[in-house]
């Protein structure tokens, strides 16, 4: 803790009034040490406390004495004996003195634990929220591939596995009238680091032509692993290749992941 966080978080009054723990004293006292404002706030405080304690005890200056004296017309008269002020006033000013530090203590305290509480409550409702943002997100992306895999107007082909990676499959969802084409590739295994999967529309005749029709970007931050891709204006067939970050121009064959026809 930074010495302004000392001063102003009210702990060191409760270091003068003698209400922290052990631990706590020990804390502060290593704090004074090393914190020349630390330990001039301190020496401040128990001068407030002391400044106040007398205020509550009784005193006769002698001004005041000479002015009593010039009242009452005392010249040459002689003088009386004052008893001296009952030790039991002194007594209750101390008294009340103390219990107005410990009530301001207390009170001191209990600011300090309902601070301490509202920062908690903030912290637990920032966390929640967060947490809501999330889970309303991943709601909003799930409904958009359920969306996506019900539209009746979307082709849907099927792309298996190859030589490369035999188990992998994935497929595509392609609109033939608005040239949408969406990726399902929860069939695919993570890319390796440098490296990312590229989507190919292919023309099989005359000779095989293929056309690039995107990358899966940021594979792992995509929960649902389904990507929008360019439109497709036409294709006889798709297929996924994995390619260097950035993708190719031609696909790569030795590293062809799945393969469908339309």
């Amino acid at each position: 803790m930074e010495a302004q966080e000392y001063i102003e978080s009210g702990i060191l009054e409760l270091y003068v009034y003698g209400l922290l723990t052990e631990t706590e004293n020990l804390e502060i006292a290593e704090a004074a040490k090393k914190s020349p404002e630390v330990d001039q706030e301190i020496i401040a405080i128990e001068k407030a406390i002391v400044a106040l304690s007398s205020s509550f005890a009784p005193f006769h200056s002698v001004a005041n004495f000479e002015k009593i004296k010039a009242r009452l017309e005392l010249k040459h008269g002689k003088v009386v004996e004052m008893k001296p002020a009952s030790k039991m006033s002194q007594y209750v000013g101390w008294a009340a003195a103390v219990l107005l530090l410990l009530g301001f203590g207390y009170q001191t305290l209990e600011l300090t634990k309902t601070k301490t509480a509202i920062a908690t409550v903030g912290s637990e409702k920032t966390k929640i929220e967060r947490e809501f943002a999330y889970l309303d997100q991943q709601n909003k992306e799930t409904e958009k591939s359920l969306t996506i895999v019900r539209d009746i107007k979307n082709t849907g082909v099927t792309l298996g596995g190859q030589a490369v990676s035999p188990t992998s499959f994935a497929k595509v969802y392609w609109n033939k009238d608005t040239k949408t084409t969406y990726i399902d590739a929860a069939g695919l295994p993570k890319p390796p680091k440098g490296m990312v999967y590229q989507v190919w529309a292919l023309k099989l005749s005359p000779v095989l032509t293929p056309t690039s029709i995107g990358l899966l970007s940021d594979f792992e931050g995509n929960s649902n692993k389904i990507f929008a891709v360019d439109q497709t204006n036409e294709a006889e067939a798709f297929g996924i290749t994995l390619e260097p970050a950035g993708g190719s121009l031609t696909p790569t064959m030795t590293q062809l992941y799945t393969l469908g026809k339309v």
